[in-house]
């Protein structure tokens, strides 16, 4: 089975950096912080920007620039593995699966990351979108996954914690897996369609696994 996992809420906390990075982007730009930000993990980061910039192209485009600089430099290292992620992998791994990941981090943000994770050399591949691209792009890159490893939709698997996981899944007629241990809710994962919600790496294991 071709198993792609999304990164941010589902293999790593990035609750630190990411909302660092928000944080330093608006305060270069001179515009308060919200108070609540989780919910600036998953979608792309112009979608969030934009209501607290007037949706301000070019103001937009100036705060994603100050997010990436912030990110290339500390902001990636800022993050934690969730417990029991390394040993839900290695249960994939020696099952036979293939593994990859699918996120809406740019790649090179996400690639740093994947290679420093104890359990990186796990993942075969990894997708990410262009810099430039306002959407999620879930579902096409997903495609993508599923072309170059020639494999088929009923037996192909997306895991993530949002439902942008979950659409792109939907999308290609695959089966999502939601993950309660990151950004999103049970709720907002089963209203965007998931076949099955996860409650804990071990549980997700006997899922993939079984």
């Amino acid at each position: 089975m071709l198993c792609l996992f999304d990164l941010d809420g589902t293999l790593i906390d990035s609750e630190l950096g990411i909302l660092g990075c928000v944080r330093h982007a608006l305060t270069q730009l001179g515009v308060p912080a919200p108070a609540e930000m989780r919910h600036w993990i998953g979608p792309p980061l112009r979608h969030s920007f934009a209501p607290l910039l007037d949706h301000d192209h070019e103001r937009i485009e100036q705060a994603v620039e100050h997010y990436h600089d912030r990110f290339h430099t500390v902001g990636w290292r800022e993050h934690t593995v969730y417990p029991g992620i390394e040993a839900m992998i290695g249960q994939l791994q020696a099952a036979g699966h293939q593994l990859a990941v699918v996120t809406s981090k740019p790649e090179r943000h996400a690639r740093p990351i994947i290679e420093h994770l104890p359990f990186g050399g796990a993942f075969s591949r990894l997708y990410g979108p262009d810099p430039s691209s306002p959407h999620s792009e879930k579902a096409a890159m997903i495609a993508a996954a599923l072309t170059d490893f020639g494999a088929a939709p009923e037996q192909t698997v997306m895991i993530g914690d949002r439902h942008f996981d979950i659409d792109g899944a939907v999308a290609n007629r695959i089966r999502g897996v939601g993950v309660l241990w990151g950004f999103g809710s049970r709720e907002e994962l089963e209203k965007a369609g998931a076949h099955a919600v996860a409650q804990d790496p071990q549980h997700l294991a006997t899922l993939l696994v079984a």
